[in-house]
């Protein structure tokens, strides 16, 4: 970073100083709520002096020598994570609460027709595996294969 505190800041400043504060939680210094303040006062920052102001009370770390983080912020929050000496990219959760509720559906579905091959003697073969099964797999597939599910959209659309 610049020596001069009146020196304004540049989006890989931000994005560095927003790693180091990272590692500050991840080490147990700043509680996620300190965490989360310090955070939008660091994309909120004008000048070097207001990032090193948010740094001033944690142990020293050259920023200069942190990797930077990815340029495509989202909402203005960074998609890197940090652990350790190393930057991680956030990926997301594999069930999105979309492949939640899909999942949810096709199993009360799949109990609903089991109860009702049950309720009515278990006559007449396995003709809920009919239904079931199929579904179960299409919904395997797509998962599988990384397909936002009805209702959700994928990252840059």
């Amino acid at each position: 970073m610049a020596s001069d505190p009146r020196t304004r800041a540049s989006d890989a400043d931000r994005d560095r100083t927003v790693a180091a504060l990272r590692d500050h939680m991840v080490a147990g210094r700043l509680t996620p709520a300190e965490f989360d303040g310090r955070l939008d006062r660091a994309y909120a920052a004008k000048t070097v002096g207001e990032l090193d102001d948010l740094m001033a009370d944690l142990p020293g770390t050259d920023l200069s020598q942190l990797p930077d983080a990815p340029p495509d912020r989202p909402g203005g929050a960074s998609m890197s994570g940090w652990r350790g000496d190393r930057a991680v990219a956030a990926r997301p959760a594999r069930l999105s609460p979309a492949w939640r509720a899909a999942w949810g559906s096709w199993l009360g579905i799949s109990l609903l027709l089991i109860v009702i091959w049950l309720l009515s003697g278990a006559s007449g073969g396995l003709w809920f595996l009919w239904v079931v099964v199929p579904l179960g797999a299409l919904m395997l597939g797509r998962w599988l294969m990384g397909a936002p599910a009805r209702g959700e959209r994928r990252a840059g659309r």
